[in-house]
């Protein structure tokens, strides 16, 4: 009956509830809560997490939100993000005068200034203690917490949060200058904290991580510690004895030594993750995890500079069940260390080599002979790789779906057509500066990889439209990035245009023989795309720019700056076609007032130092 609202006369709120919460997306939900009050009281309640940024007067807008949110178990504040919300909150009443209204401040703060009142002001803008006690008492639920940045955040506030909820199990203080007696509080009342990052966290001591670990050690199976130079080995000692269930530890410290990652191995055998940046480490540590922690799944190591073949090979021989391995600036690795994980971690499915520049051509090979499950390589800066190793990868490794390449100048077409015709089901395929790599290569992983739906080519001089033709007949990308491959223009974008209608990011930047009429294939057959970066296309023009967007609608973010052909008139073409655009990236002189009074804040400025 028409005027009749069936729904909330016969539906219970249970009912209700229980739709929104079957309901795909927040932009769903947050459409549905506006039918009627009703709706909105029962949509508040399916509400688990929150995000928000720490600026703009947070504490007030963390209790604005404790009394419309009453179930929620994780919130993310980040001081890095801002809130957009308009100065006032909430809608005011008729009789309610200005000052009772709840508002968010802005600071324009000039370099110099010392004044009280604008330090005080800029106190107001980051999360505080106060708002730490009104998010524990609005939300006793809590699971999850992320402080990311929250430098305001002291000791007490955090000790507040640690009595009322006693239910946290997730805990993220990055770059939060907490002390020792906020953590040790957790310690106390947390008993079922399970992760903790301390990363940038410099008011920490021995003491507090000793007292945390001292109080959760049962329950904690995540640590992270990063950029902390008061916690040594003495921490760590103490995480070995009383965390036994420990699986994840991230650690990156100048004071912590062989001591303490000794205790970890040994004291922490069911360690599955193991992220070590530490430079005074040596062989002897990893020796020790060789021994001690065999269910390791993951290791990454990064910037040793003490670390040789022998702890790979303690690695390869103790840790059968390492799936995963990053080594990144370890200088005095070979190939030899290489082909001890390659022969003992047979199981390995993810590998990154990042500036080892003594592992060459023989170590792949290893990898490509024993590591039949690898789906994901990476090699970064391998200048004495070449493309033998990749042969072998491709000849051993049919199931690999990812391959990164940056800087590798001795990897050239060859390697490419070895990968192509063997890891038929790659589906994500990014190279970066390497100069070997031409038409013949690309063109083959064309023809062969029809899974292929992620490819990036940036800076390959010998790639042209030839390439991007074979990869239009073969495969259907949704992200492509060809910024500067000089050779490729407009046969090669039209052909992508008609051959991946699912194209949803594509960055064409420093392309100078790219035009208008690409634009127009893409305008007319990829209505998907939601990301496009012209910057530095001289010959795109305001034409092209009404053409893309005239059927691409769900356009978000669109860079062009240094396009000498577009105006003022194109930059408000793609505004006011684009009912989705978020972000426009462009030369401030060409924005017209009409355009910035349309845009607010969508519009971005590059900023040239004159």
């Amino acid at each position: 009956m028409k005027g009749h609202d069936w729904i909330n006369t016969c539906l219970p709120d249970e009912l209700i509830v229980e739709i929104f919460r079957r309901l795909d997306s927040k932009p769903t939900r947050d459409a549905a809560s506006l039918v009627c009050n009703r709706w909105l009281r029962l949509e508040r309640l399916t509400r688990s997490s929150i995000r928000i940024g720490a600026t703009g007067s947070p504490d007030l807008f963390v209790q604005l939100l404790a009394s419309r949110f009453f179930n929620i178990t994780a919130v993310h504040i980040d001081e890095r993000l801002s809130i957009s919300l308009p100065v006032q909150l909430g809608r005011r009443r008729e009789n309610s005068s200005p000052s009772s209204s709840l508002k968010l401040h802005y600071v324009n703060k000039r370099i110099g200034s010392s004044s009280s009142s604008e330090e005080n002001e800029f106190d107001s803008l980051c999360l505080s203690d106060n708002g730490l006690i009104a998010l524990a008492d609005g939300f006793p639920k809590l699971e999850k917490l992320k402080l990311i940045w929250c430098s305001n955040v002291t000791s007490f506030g955090l000790s507040s949060l640690a009595s009322k909820c006693a239910s946290l199990k997730s805990l993220d203080l990055q770059g939060c200058y907490v002390g020792d007696q906020g953590l040790a509080a957790v310690g106390q009342r947390c008993k079922q904290l399970e992760d903790l990052n301390l990363r940038f966290c410099e008011g920490l001591t021995d003491t507090g991580l000793v007292e945390l670990a001292l109080g959760v050690g049962k329950s904690l199976k995540s640590l992270g510690v990063a950029a902390c130079a008061k916690i040594t080995d003495i921490s760590m000692e103490a995480v070995a004895s009383h965390c036994g269930s420990l699986e994840t530890l991230s650690l990156d410290s100048e004071f912590v030594h062989n001591q303490g990652v000794l205790a970890v191995a040994k004291g922490c055998p069911h360690l599955k993750s193991l992220k070590l940046q530490c430079i005074n480490l040596t062989d002897d540590a990893l020796k020790a995890v060789g021994v001690s922690c065999l269910s390791l799944e993951l290791l990454a190591l990064y910037s040793f500079q003490r670390f040789t073949d022998k702890g790979l090979r303690a690695i390869g021989n103790g840790c059968k069940k390492l799936k995963n391995l990053t080594l990144s600036d370890c200088y005095f690795l070979s190939d030899k260390g290489l082909e001890a994980i390659a022969t003992g971690c047979k199981e390995l499915t993810h590998l990154e080599v990042n500036g080892c520049h003594n592992i060459g051509t023989l170590g792949l090979d290893s990898v490509g002979k024993s590591c039949l499950h690898l789906s994901e390589l990476a090699l970064l800066y391998c200048q004495r790789i070449g493309d033998l190793g990749l042969l072998q990868v491709g000849k051993g490794c049919q199931f690999l779906q990812a391959l990164h390449l940056v800087d590798c100048s001795s990897i050239g077409d060859e390697a490419m057509c070895g990968i192509a015709t063997g890891c038929r089901n790659l589906k994500k395929l990014h190279i970066r500066r390497c100069y070997e790599i031409g038409n013949k290569g690309i063109i083959a992983v064309g023809e062969n990889c029809k899974s292929l739906t992620d490819l990036s080519i940036r800076f390959c001089d010998r790639v042209g439209d030839g390439a991007l033709i074979a990869i239009a007949e073969g495969c259907s990308l949704h992200y492509l990035n060809v910024s500067g491959c000089h050779q490729i223009g407009d046969v090669g974008l039209i052909a992508i245009a008609r051959g991946s209608p699912q194209l949803c990011y594509l960055d064409v930047s420093v392309l100078q023989n790219l035009g208008d009429m690409a634009m127009a294939e893409l305008g007319e057959n990829c209505s998907l795309l939601k990301e496009i970066v012209l910057s530095h296309c001289r010959q795109i023009s305001d034409v092209g720019l009404a053409h893309l967007v005239k059927s691409c609608t769900m356009l978000e973010s669109c860079h062009m700056v240094y396009c000498s052909s577009i105006t003022s008139a194109g930059v408000a073409t793609v505004v006011s076609s684009c009912p989705n655009i978020k972000k426009v990236l462009v030369e401030k002189w060409k924005v017209s007032n009409r355009t910035k009074r349309r845009a607010g804040s969508v519009i971005s400025y590059l900023c040239v130092d004159l």
